[in-house]
């Protein structure tokens, strides 16, 4: 049996951590010097973190349905948080239709296992190639007793949820350690309620100022939320010893895979499924913590962190703009399978910049996808005039120049550049345009400024042809309402 088939050197294992709900911000490594994250602070010291990670969307459910596909919202279907549709005669498999990473690399000898939130609809029953599962019913609810799914059976789990979750993929790497593996580990934690946490840890934030979460007056478009929330100090505590316990846990998750003697040869992945503001900007929440729906950075930025010694440069932080549709086709390149043929992906292989300076890569190299130079725009458009500029170079130079980012939730759409951002919600706005180099934290819009309209029209226009590329007219987002 060759090593890429036992989980060698050519082929390693890989652990995905995903939190739900979890700020740019709410972490140590991440420049938060308030909240306690000393696991995820050593992951990103051994690993590499990226500053400018972005969902496709600023909700959960198509958030990760994006991390799994690597398609859009108007690609796989799923626009908004799943209310009903999660188990018993309601429940609907959203995404039978596509085609997972997971999928991919069960094809090619990896056994996958899943703990903890699925969300994407028909929660009762194992999908995607996933052998081991064991899931929330629903996306959110009380942490202790917390609703879930063993053996496909609807059962109240006995314990704190996030411990619960980490138990049971402790199980599963105990049980596959000698198997080539996928495990992802998908916590609830740090999304409401901010109650039902280790009271040692919320108690021991009874003295924190929170100056990382600064308590604004409300935004004018915030709604229950954020009255219930803004100004306590209690949410705080509690939002603050989610993350902790989330942390302590992922902790657990290193140390077992030391015990395995498997820390060399797995890709451990740390990420959240859409941002989150504590009071930032004068709200609670995220993508729909406003109505209208918003895009700032907390809502779409989040933490990444990417481990693999030996691969993945330590200590380090890059600041290339990349976006959860690019995932998929990186893990897969990072791993050396096939994309899935036919699917429209949008997003491009960030593995250069993962795997750092030249010396460190062992992946393949970054090519030009079959639309030419097209392939230098990683994540998305660059003016012909400059990506063929800019093909003499190297690629991954090119693409961290001159990337752009697009986002969706149902009836708004979002094109970030380096330096601006420009928020469209149709049919009929509010729009947003920002100035990211002298306005980073979004106070001035400046979309109804004359002297902004032709800047305003071109990255509408940009925006508007990109998503014309990718959208599949029977799932298109503008056909949501609010």
């Amino acid at each position: 049996m060759s090593n890429a088939t036992q989980g060698g050197p050519d082929r390693p294992n890989v652990v995905f951590i995903l939190t739900d709900d979890q700020g740019p911000w709410a972490a140590g490594c991440c420049g938060n010097p308030e909240i306690r994250t000393p696991n995820l602070d050593r992951l990103a010291a051994e690993g590499t973190r990226f500053s400018r990670f972005f969902v496709a969307t600023p909700v959960c459910s198509p958030s990760r349905a994006t991390f799994l596909t690597g398609r859009i919202c108007s690609q796989h279907g799923i626009h908004e948080w799943i209310n009903k549709e999660n188990t018993g005669p309601e429940a609907v498999a959203f995404l039978k239709d596509e085609v997972a990473y997971t999928d991919v690399m069960a094809q090619h000898g990896y056994t996958c296992g899943i703990s903890g939130k699925w969300h994407m609809g028909d929660s009762q029953r194992p999908q995607h190639s996933f052998d081991f599962w064991f899931v929330h019913q629903r996306g959110g609810g009380r942490y202790n007793n917390a609703p879930m799914v063993r053996d496909g059976q609807l059962v109240d789990e006995p314990g704190y949820v996030t411990d619960v979750i980490t138990d049971e993929a402790l199980e599963y790497l105990d049980a596959n350690k000698d198997r080539q593996f996928y495990l992802s580990v998908h916590y609830t934690a740090p999304h409401s309620p901010w109650t039902g946490h280790p009271q040692d840890i919320v108690d021991s934030y009874d003295d924190c100022a929170f100056e990382s979460c600064p308590q604004e007056p409300k935004h004018p478009w915030a709604g229950r939320l954020t009255d219930n929330c803004l100004g306590n100090r209690e949410m705080l505590k509690g939002y603050f010893a989610a993350v902790t316990a989330m942390d302590s846990n992922v902790g657990r998750i290193l140390g077992r895979l030391e015990e395995l003697k498997l820390s060399d040869n797995t890709l451990v992945v740390f990420v959240s499924d859409n941002g989150f503001s504590c009071g930032h900007h004068g709200f609670w929440g995220k993508g729909n913590g406003t109505h209208p729906r918003n895009m700032y950075e907390n809502s779409i930025l989040v933490p990444f962190i990417a481990r693999h010694p030996g691969r993945i440069p330590a200590g380090r932080v890059d600041d290339t703009m990349v976006s959860a549709y690019d995932f998929m086709p990186t893990l897969l390149d990072y791993l050396n399978l096939p994309p899935p043929e036919g699917r429209n992906l949008p997003g491009r292989s960030f593995l250069p910049a993962l795997e750092g300076p030249a010396p460190n890569r062992v992946g393949r190299p970054f090519l030009a996808d079959s639309a030419g130079s097209k392939g230098l725009r990683q994540s998305g458009y660059v003016p012909l005039a400059k990506a063929e500029a800019c093909a003499t170079r190297g690629a991954a130079e090119a693409g961290n120049e001159f990337v752009v980012v697009y986002d969706e939730y149902g009836p708004v759409r979002m094109i970030r550049t380096k330096e601006w951002k420009y928020v469209h919600r149709y049919p009929d706005g509010p729009h947003d345009l920002y100035d990211l180099v002298n306005d980073a934290d979004e106070r001035r819009n400046l979309a109804d400024d004359s002297s902004q309209a032709k800047r305003s029209r071109e990255l509408r226009g940009t925006m508007e042809e990109w998503f014309a590329k990718y959208v599949e007219p029977e799932h298109d987002g503008l056909k949501e309402t609010y």
